[in-house]
């Protein structure tokens, strides 16, 4: 009697031990197995994102769990850190294209100059040898122009360089736009004419919005025709201010008004003067950091019109969220 109820005893808890086992092993299993899936998806070519590990699988506030979901925190910082490593390689390697693209040119030149004037220099004159020094100059601040702008660009939309608008008025924006490029229209005897410009407070950064309006004002002069006029004017809207440059040169197809402010764009118009495709697309980046735009009215042979929109107040913080 005793013996069968020790021997019911000694199995009842071998019974519960196994069990246990069981059901210690089944909840490790579990564990390394939520583990292993997360290392799978860690491992995936397109990395993992904070979203794509759900929490389906109901894991207790146990030590156990939190050491999972460090892990996941873990490989989720590590998988964004990547993706951003890769980003910023991508964003490099285009850069040193972009800008060995651009270069190749004004290089070619500046060499080629040097080449003529060792060569002939015993048989040149002093005006020669200006001419192909003030060549290889100009080249010279071109591939300067066009680092740092393409620099810049890039800059403004990683949004390393940051600048701060506000209401203030324009006048001193517009003033310094034209300033900048008088000396180039005098030599081209163009007349910059400024017509119903109000002295207002727009939303905007006088030294941005000026760089932005210069580089539509160089290539106005650049390609209008020697005598011709630029006109700069003003029309407040309800919400925007609408300030138009208009030129008198070749103008622009209307096929190609969205095409003209990417990177390096430049029309069949524009092939016979030298230029970078970058003024345009750096106008626009610096106008749209303020929260305006730019738009283009223009037809072949009849000149082109540069609109642009800027806030009449500064926006408020439910604009700026959505």
């Amino acid at each position: 009697m005793h013996t069968e109820l020790l021997c019911w005893i000694l199995g009842s808890l071998l019974l519960f031990v196994i069990i246990v086992l069981v059901l210690w092993a089944a909840w490790f299993f579990r564990q390394w197995h939520y583990l292993d899936t997360i290392l799978e998806m860690y491992q995936n070519p397109d990395g993992i994102k904070p979203d794509i590990i759900n929490s389906s699988i109901d894991v207790q506030e146990t030590r156990e769990s939190r050491l999972v979901n460090d892990i996941q925190q873990i490989l989720s910082r590590a998988a964004w850190h990547e993706n951003e490593a890769v980003y910023e390689k991508q964003k490099v390697t285009e850069l040193l294209s972009d800008l060995s693209h651009q270069l190749k040119t004004p290089l070619a030149n500046i060499i080629l100059d040097i080449d003529i004037l060792e060569s002939g220099i015993a048989n040149m004159d002093e005006g020669q040898k200006h001419e192909f020094l003030s060549h290889a100059r100009a080249q010279a601040s071109t591939m300067q122009w066009l680092m740092q702008s393409l620099l810049k660009a890039s800059q403004l939309e990683d949004g390393i360089i940051q600048f701060q608008a506000e209401n203030t008025c324009i006048k001193p924006a517009i003033a310094q736009a034209a300033s900048a490029v008088y000396a180039q229209a005098s030599g081209k005897n163009i007349e910059i004419c400024v017509e119903n410009i109000d002295d207002i407070p727009l939303y905007h950064n006088p030294k941005w919005t000026a760089e932005a309006m210069a580089n539509v004002l160089e290539n106005a002069v650049k390609y209008s025709p020697e005598g011709s006029r630029i006109i700069i004017s003003m029309e407040k809207m309800d919400i925007y201010t609408r300030i138009t440059i208009k030129d008198q040169g070749p103008g622009i197809p209307e096929t190609e008004y969205n095409k003209i402010f990417k990177r390096f764009y430049r029309t069949k118009q524009a092939d016979t003067v030298e230029g970078t495709g970058l003024g345009l697309y750096l106008a626009q980046l610096i106008m749209q950091k303020e929260q305006g735009y730019i738009t283009v009215d223009a037809k072949l042979n009849q000149g082109s019109q540069f609109h642009f929109f800027l806030l009449n107040h500064k926006p408020s913080i439910l604009t700026k969220l959505s």
